[in-house]
This record gives C-alpha cells, structure tokens and sequence, in this order.
C-alpha cells in the first residue's frame, strides 16, 4: 500500500471501513453532488446564452420600387415617403398615393428625386 498515493490510500482506507452499501450511498452522494453542480451551471448559463443570440427583426414588409429610367431599386420606408410628400409640397399639388398615380407620373417623380437626393 506504500507505493498508492494519498488519494488513493484514502479511498482504499475509506473501502475498508465503509460496508458495501454505505460505499454506494457514498458514491450516489457524489454523483448527486455532480449532477446538481451541472444542473446549476446550465441554468446559470443558460440566460447568456439566449442573450447572446441574434435579435429577431421586427416584422414588417419591405417594399422595393423600381425606377425604370435609372435602373435601380428604391426601398420605400418613411424616408422615401417624407420625400414623397416633400414633392407635391413643392409641386404645389395634393397629395396622391405613389401606387394610385400613373406610370408618367411615378417616372416624373423618381426623375425629381434622383435630382433632390437626402441631405443626411
């Protein structure tokens, strides 16, 4: 028994005076022990890991209009719909839906806004 480590000398003294079903209740003890120290660490664990996942983006509908005369997409959001208005302000007109207006009208529109680009 000399050549054994501490550890396992300990262990070895504990078989010797433990009988076989205080042995198993001693290892169910550490086995418990180990599953509640996993349990708790996944429950610690788990709020960061959900916090660190990617947000959902809100739902909404992107809606992309293409401007036949330049050749490219405009996505109308608030910023396209401001410029919009700012338009028939500036044409002295009523306000009229982009999707109500005929094509003539939608091209003089992108004509003028391609002119009359953000200033942000």
């Amino acid at each position: 028994m000399e050549h054994l480590s501490s550890s396992k000398k300990r262990i070895v003294k504990l078989v010797r005076n433990l009988n076989i079903s205080e042995w198993e209740e001693h290892i169910l003890s550490n086995i418990n022990r180990y599953f509640s120290l996993l349990l708790l660490g996944a429950a610690l664990a788990a709020p960061a890991a959900t916090m660190a996942g990617p947000k959902p983006q809100e739902a909404s509908v992107q809606v992309r209009v293409y401007d036949r005369d330049h050749r490219d997409y405009h996505n109308w959001d608030d910023r396209e719909d401001r410029a919009y208005r700012r338009y028939y302000v500036v044409q002295h007109r009523s306000y009229r839906a982009y999707d109500r207006q005929n094509s003539r009208a939608q091209r003089k529109y992108w004509r003028w806004r391609h002119s009359h680009p953000d200033n942000d």
